[in-house]
């Protein structure tokens, strides 16, 4: 084993303070991992600039959604420029490129939404006709679905300019999801982490996602060493919902799970117009992550979710 050559894995991420940190993180995660199993591997980062992280005066429903942030990405490492990929799985379309695998859910953080004021005031003390910045479509929808008062306003960037946005442009609150800011170590930013209950999160939310070439065993290894594999069953869950309807950033979608003792998930999963006016909501409980998946999308198809998706792609 000791003249064995060691390893260099190349680890893409995008170049945002949040992709930097949470992908350093993971480097973290990894090495601990190859120390304790005797792994000869080191860890490089590749920092690559997605359309996503380009175009930021236009909202991501117009110009493509989940994809935007990973194309670029997933290019380099089927051009072998980079073995491995973190995304933030809310980020991943359900679809992968051929030869591509998802090859880790580590543990998942908290996958609430949370709400940013100035005052510190909570949803529901805001003032009528508030100014709330969103980048989600599925937020504006749940937040304006619960107080047709709000005005939702579209707001792009990355985190801390989006928090700026309070000062800079007036908002009296943007949304965030409280996962990037745990990551940053910024939680105290946040007045209120808005229930499950008032905001379904985004497909993925609060899970990293760990991307890498199907035919590269080794890395394959290391990375189901580093899964989680209850948040993995979890995400699959909402994956499926997301796969079954055809979502994406394009449209008011949002699911959550959660796995109990038992190993019986709940998944509720959403399904709204984007100003607010419709809102579909269905929960069921399963054992397979992927019937359950299916099961939601099903449901929510039969009260009418593929006629709100099919107005809103029009």
């Amino acid at each position: 084993m000791s003249n064995t050559k060691k390893r260099t894995i190349i680890v893409g991420t995008r170049q945002s303070a949040l992709a930097l940190t949470q992908t350093g993180q993971v480097i973290e995660a990894l090495e601990r991992i190859s120390n304790d199993y005797g792994l000869r591997l080191s860890f490089e980062i590749r920092k690559i600039v997605t359309k996503g992280d380009q175009i930021l005066d236009v909202t991501l429903s117009k110009v493509g959604g989940k994809g935007l942030f990973v194309k670029e990405i997933e290019q380099a490492m089927l051009d072998k420029e980079i073995d491995i990929a973190v995304h933030s799985m809310k980020d991943m379309p359900y679809e992968l490129p051929s030869g591509l695998m998802n090859g880790a859910v580590p543990t998942r953080v908290d996958a609430r939404d949370c709400l940013i004021t100035k005052q510190g005031l909570t949803f529901e003390n805001l003032p009528k006709g508030a100014r709330i910045g969103t980048s989600s479509l599925r937020r504006a929808c749940q937040l304006k679905h619960a107080r047709p008062d709000l005005q939702l306003e579209s707001i792009r960037g990355n985190i801390d300019s989006r928090i700026r946005k309070l000062d800079t442009e007036g908002f009296d609150a943007v949304v965030l999801a409280s996962a990037g800011l745990s990551r940053m170590g910024w939680l105290d930013k946040a007045s209120e982490y808005l229930p499950v209950e008032l905001c379904v999160p985004a497909v993925g939310q609060g899970a990293l996602g760990i991307e890498c070439r199907e035919d590269d065993l080794e890395v394959r290894h290391l990375l189901s060493l580093y899964n989680d594999p209850v948040s993995e069953r979890v995400v699959r869950a909402e994956r499926r919902f997301l796969g079954a309807l055809n979502g994406g950033c394009q449209i008011p979608i949002g699911a959550y799970a959660v796995v109990n003792d038992q190993g019986v998930i709940t998944l509720t999963g959403i399904v709204g117009s984007p100003d607010g006016d419709l809102l579909l909501k269905e929960t069921r409980e399963g054992t397979d992550p992927e019937a359950l998946g299916l099961e939601v999308a099903a449901a929510l198809s039969e009260r009418g979710a593929d006629r709100i998706l099919a107005e809103v792609r029009g």
